[in-house]
C-alpha cells in the first residue's frame, strides 16, 4: 500500500513542529484504516476489549472535539456518540454505527480543530474542569492520544490483514 503521509520536519519553530506531528498522527490513523471494508473496521482486538479501528476513529473525533472546541475554544457543545450515557460508547457501539458518519465527523472535527488552533497563540490558556490548561499542553496531549492509539491501530491492522508498518 502506498504511504501518502508526509514525515514531520526535523527542524522548525515550536508551532510548526507540533502541528506537523499532529498532522502525521492524524494521517497515520487514516492510513491504518485505508482500504478496509466496514466489517473489517469493526473487528475487535481481543475479547473482552471493544477496541476496533472504527472505535478509534470515533474516539479521536471525540478527542478533537473536546480538547479543541470545548476546552480551547470554550464551546458549550455535547459530547459525541452518546458518551453521556456510556463513556465508552465510541468503542462499544460500533456494530451498527455508520462508518461514513464516523469518518465524516472525524474529518469535520479535525478541520474545526485546525481553525481554532491556528487562531490561538500557543500560550493561550483555557479552562479544563476548573484548572488552567495551555494551548501548548492541548497540542501535546492530542499528539499523545493519537500516538498511543495509532499503536493500537497498527496491531488491529495487522490482525485484520497482516499489514504492518509505522
Amino acid at each position: 500500500m502506498n504511504d501518502p503521509r508526509t514525515p514531520p520536519p526535523l527542524t522548525g519553530d515550536e508551532r510548526t513542529v507540533l502541528n506537523n506531528w499532529l498532522e502525521w498522527h492524524r494521517a497515520t490513523l487514516a492510513f491504518k484504516c485505508a482500504g478496509l471494508s466496514d466489517e473489517q473496521l469493526r473487528v475487535r482486538a481481543a475479547p473482552p476489549s471493544t477496541l476496533s479501528l472504527l472505535g478509534l476513529v470515533r474516539h479521536l473525533a471525540h478527542v478533537e472535539r473536546v480538547w479543541f472546541r470545548r476546552v480551547l475554544n470554550g464551546e458549550d457543545i455535547p459530547r459525541l456518540w452518546d458518551k453521556d450515557r456510556d463513556n465508552d460508547a465510541d468503542f462499544n457501539d460500533v456494530d451498527t454505527a455508520s462508518v461514513k458518519e464516523a469518518f465524516a465527523t472525524w474529518e469535520e472535527e479535525i478541520e474545526l480543530a485546525r481553525a481554532i488552533s491556528a487562531a490561538k497563540p500557543l500560550d493561550a490558556v483555557a479552562d479544563r474542569n476548573g484548572r488552567d490548561c495551555s494551548h501548548r499542553y492541548i497540542l501535546v496531549h492530542v499528539i499523545e492520544e493519537y500516538a498511543r492509539h495509532n499503536g493500537h491501530a497498527d496491531l488491529l491492522r495487522e490482525l485484520i490483514d497482516g499489514a504492518t508498518g509505522d
